[in-house]
């Protein structure tokens, strides 16, 4: 579990590079809907894991990851500007499918209920 320190640090980068991927990166490679689920900051605070969801097929979900591992020097270099802490850790992008996930699991959980719903109506009317 990670200290309270962590977890504030964790937060704060998530919302500034939210912020910053979406106002200055400028990659052609990142796509429409691009967003930060996760920051995991390591216990010395030099190193951090970025979870990023995109929604799109499978090569867009490949390229915007190539394209904010492209950027991640800038981004480093932008959040030095931006957060006051000694150490700004070194960033690592990584995909996370848990949104997508989420939405396929909903809508097998709607279908079945509907198929359930019409199951049992077909039940009563004999």
């Amino acid at each position: 579990m990670p200290s309270r320190r962590q977890s504030r640090v964790n937060d704060l980068i998530r919302e500034e590079l939210s912020e910053l991927i979406r106002r200055e990166v400028r990659d052609p490679r990142l796509a429409e809907v691009t967003s930060i689920t996760e920051v995991v900051v390591s216990p010395d605070l030099l190193s951090a894991r970025v979870y990023v969801s995109v929604l799109g097929d499978e090569q867009q979900k490949k390229q915007t990851i190539e394209g904010l591992q492209a950027a991640a020097a800038f981004l480093h270099h932008r959040l030095k500007d931006r957060l006051v802490m000694r150490y700004i850790p070194k960033l690592t992008f990584e995909r996370d499918d848990s949104i997508e996930e989420g939405a396929r699991l909903l809508s097998l959980m709607k279908e079945e209920a509907a198929n359930l719903n019409t199951a049992s109506k077909g039940r009563r009317r004999k």
